[in-house]
């Protein structure tokens, strides 16, 4: 224990721990949406689309990648949205195609521009979330803290609407609720948490912050309220425990993190068939 507080007197530590809350509250209240509306692998989608940004800052030499990586991913995520209809992504193949295309340019990108003398392991980091979040500057902090107010805020105020929208989009239409407008909200809020996932677990892994508390709460809870504060809470708890277990055991951060969200699915799921 004595060895486990030294770690916290170090300033990367409190950083990593307070962005990783921050972004695993994002990502959880927003499961919560994008599960019953069966919307999960666009932040899967859109988690590609980053890697694509982060690879083209890569190539051209912008090291703080994240303002580039924000407007791809939000332009992206608005024109998903509009090829779906208004109603998010028509089919798995349209989806397969942005995530495999993003992937492959952006791996073809690294290769052919970048500088850097450990290729592979910026692309583990990138794909895996090493320990990106442990590397964190002072600006991206600041970045990160804004922006996971700003997503929260709004999730907040738009509460109402979101959950009308995302139980019965068509009365929500018919009463006068502009259901475009908030789907495209609901899209712009999953860009913006899915680029700030990417620093915890990298692209590959960030479904699982969207998914898992929000699979954890619902074998338990039934009510879109209950499911969306129990979400919130256990992921904002996996995410901190999958930090500080990972730099105690000197284990990647992102599949920490995601390792501990299965052990509490598996704890929730067992609660549920019991009771």
């Amino acid at each position: 224990m004595s060895g486990l507080a030294s770690y916290f007197s170090y300033p990367f530590v409190k950083n990593a721990l307070i962005v990783g809350a921050l972004i695993a509250l994002c990502s959880s209240l927003l499961g919560v949406t994008l599960v019953l509306r069966r919307f999960s692998f666009i932040g899967d989608g859109l988690s590609h689309v980053a890697f694509g940004a982060m690879a083209v800052a890569a190539a051209l030499g912008i090291s703080n990648d994240m303002p580039l990586t924000l407007v791809i991913t939000v332009i992206s995520a608005v024109l998903m949205l509009r090829a779906g209809g208004g109603a998010g992504i028509k089919g798995d193949a349209a989806l397969a195609m942005v995530s495999v295309g993003a992937l492959a340019v952006g791996y073809l990108l690294m290769n052919v521009f970048s500088k850097s003398s450990n290729l592979s392991g910026d692309v583990c980091s990138a794909l895996f979330g090493s320990t990106s979040i442990l590397t964190l500057t002072k600006l991206e902090v600041w970045l990160s803290v804004l922006l996971s107010v700003f997503t929260i805020a709004a999730f907040l105020l738009l509460y109402n609407k979101l959950f009308s929208v995302t139980f019965d989009e068509s009365f929500a239409k018919a009463v006068g609720v502009k259901t475009g407008l908030y789907n495209l909200i609901l899209a712009l809020l999953t860009a913006v948490t899915v680029v700030l996932s990417m620093k915890l677990v990298g692209s590959l892994l960030i479904s699982a912050l969207i998914i898992f508390p929000a699979l954890s709460a619902m074998r338990v809870f039934k009510s879109f309220l209950s499911v969306t504060v129990c979400a919130a809470a256990v992921g904002v708890l996996c995410t901190v425990c999958g930090i500080v277990a990972s730099i105690v055991l000197a284990t990647p951060v992102g599949a920490t993190v995601v390792a501990v969200d299965i052990i509490v699915f598996g704890v929730f799921y067992a609660v549920g068939k019991l009771r």
